[in-house]
Formats: C-alpha cells, sequence, structure tokens
C-alpha cells in the first residue's frame, strides 16, 4: 500500500473509531447492567466515596485504591457485553486441529468472544451479571487467560487496552459529594 496523507487520515480515523466506540460500548453495558442492579452500584458508590473521603477530585496518586468493585464490574461487563462480539478474524499458518476439528492452512478463523463469555463450562450462570466472579480469580481482560479475551490476546492483541480501561474507569469517578456536574 502506498502511504498517502488520505491513507493516513483513513487510518487515524480507524484508530480513533475504534478506541472510543468500543469504549462507549462498554460505558453502556455496565451503566445498563448497573441500573439493572442497584445494589451493585450502591458499591461501587460506596467504595469511591469511603476511599475519598473529602477530597474534591481524584489524583492519579488515588487510582491504584479505587479498584476493588469497579475493577469487578468492568470485568463482568467485559465477559457479559464485550464491545467487539466477534474478534478480528485470523488466517492459520498450517494445519491444526482445534477441539476436533481440522483447520487447513490458510483458513480465516474467527473468534466469538460473546460466545466464549457465555459458555456454561468456563462460567457459572453465564447469563447473569455477578461482578463478585472475579473476587477470588485470577482471570483478567489482558488477553492472558482465555476465557475472557475482549481485547483479544497475544501480540495482536488491542494496543489501547491501557487507554479504554482508564477511560472507563474515570467516567465513574465523582467528587466527594457523589454528585457529578451536568452539562
Amino acid at each position: 500500500m502506498i502511504l498517502t496523507k488520505a491513507n493516513n487520515v483513513f487510518d487515524l480515523k480507524d484508530m480513533f473509531e475504534a478506541g472510543t466506540d468500543t469504549t462507549f460500548t462498554l460505558l453502556k453495558w455496565a451503566m445498563a447492567e448497573l441500573i439493572r442492579h442497584p445494589h451493585i452500584m450502591k458499591e461501587v458508590q460506596e467504595e469511591i466515596r469511603e476511599i475519598m473521603k473529602f477530597k474534591p477530585k481524584v489524583e492519579e496518586s488515588d487510582l491504584h485504591k479505587i479498584q476493588h468493585s469497579l475493577q469487578l464490574v468492568i470485568k463482568e461487563t467485559l465477559r457479559l457485553h464485550p464491545p467487539a462480539s466477534l474478534l478480528l478474524q485470523r488466517e492459520s499458518l498450517e494445519n491444526t486441529k482445534i477441539q476436533g476439528y481440522d483447520i487447513p492452512t490458510k483458513t480465516r478463523v474467527i473468534i466469538n468472544d460473546w460466545a466464549i463469555g457465555r459458555d456454561p463450562v468456563l462460567w457459572e450462570d453465564p447469563e447473569d451479571f455477578l461482578p463478585k466472579r472475579f473476587l477470588n480469580i485470577t482471570i483478567d481482560y489482558k488477553g492472558h487467560e482465555f476465557e475472557l479475551i475482549p481485547f483479544e490476546a497475544g501480540r495482536r492483541g488491542c494496543p489501547g487496552i491501557m487507554f479504554a480501561i482508564a477511560s472507563v474507569e474515570h467516567y465513574y469517578y465523582t467528587d466527594s459529594t457523589g454528585v457529578c456536574p451536568v452539562d
């Protein structure tokens, strides 16, 4: 491909849309689930208020403290409502066999992340929004465990994973009174 100004503009547009659209999709689903489960929303709010006490705003040094219930909600939302239900397609480099299926060389493979998040073999009560399921397990969304791969996995995983999570976490922070300004 020849690099032109037009190509660069389209590439930047694609990166911007990929980074913002998926983040907003995650935020919408998280808010919908919290509205449907007000007791969980209350836990997240109480945790943030307890940590922040009388501080007017969240500082960068506070971020590591505000992780527990908010992180659980983010993981559970990513499991139940992955922003991209079908991950980017890949092409097999050699003949292989996956769970009894022969995959010839140069076969395009698409991973259904939505189905992984609802697999009853992997998840107890897979259709239910239960953030506490992540309390005592090390599964994370960074692509190291294949039970939860909303940002894909391996060296071709999403380069904007930390930006996306930081954007979602930032969205939930309020001042110490619990009131968010409205535009």
